[in-house]
């Protein structure tokens, strides 16, 4: 399967903005962004000003490399979100917001969403009891998330949860540290889905 293998700064440093793709690093001193916060390369600090088409491209590379997706797949999202009711980006973020995966990391189980990617294709995971090794796989509201038994004192898992117990998840996701079981309560509205991006350009770039 196809992945993304270079540096992940450059793809913040292009984006202009923190796409938080490693963890606590990106919160650090050591991020990218606070050290060179402009694009790489010879001429980045002298790069034209960006045309409509380019600000449309843009934002989609954001969502793309936020959520760890490629342009076949993150196609196939936009063409679901467009057939379903609602406003087209909106609906767009929620299906992707919807990732095992991406659950995974908001739970705080996954200091990135590269990290819970790796951990769900390892099979960490049980939705309703099931082992699912899919990080693509869409959760829906009610539906249960668990850390496998006999994963949960795997010195990562560990270290994890004392991370994840200092940080707030959404309001839209439920954690019970006694169980280590994560349930989806509602599909999130766009207020509550903390991703810096305009998707109405996403829309208007595949629109055309």
């Amino acid at each position: 399967m196809a992945r993304y293998i270079d540096a992940k700064c450059r793809l913040c440093r292009r984006s202009g903005q923190k796409l938080n793709l490693k963890g606590d690093r990106c919160e650090s001193a050591k991020c990218a962004m606070q050290r060179r916060a402009f694009p790489p390369g010879q001429h980045g600090q002298n790069r034209p000003k960006v045309t409509t088409y380019g600000q449309q491209l843009r934002e989609k590379q954001k969502v793309k490399q936020m959520y760890g997706v490629l342009e076949r797949q993150f196609r196939r999202y936009f063409q679901l979100a467009d057939r379903y009711r609602g406003v087209t980006g909106t609906v767009l973020l929620q299906l992707l917001e919807s990732r095992l995966d991406n659950i995974v990391y908001r739970l705080g189980l996954g200091l990135s969403r590269n990290q819970a990617r790796q951990l769900v294709r390892h099979g960490h995971f049980t939705v309703d009891g099931r082992k699912v090794d899919i990080p693509s796989y869409r959760l829906k509201p009610g539906q249960l998330v668990s850390v496998r038994e006999s994963s949960r004192t795997d010195k990562l898992f560990v270290e994890n949860f004392e991370t994840a117990a200092k940080k707030e998840r959404p309001s839209w996701l439920e954690w019970n540290p006694e169980t280590f079981t994560g349930r989806i309560l509602s599909v999130p509205v766009r207020e509550l889905i903390p991703v810096e991006v305009n998707e109405q350009l996403i829309v208007e770039l595949y629109s055309k």
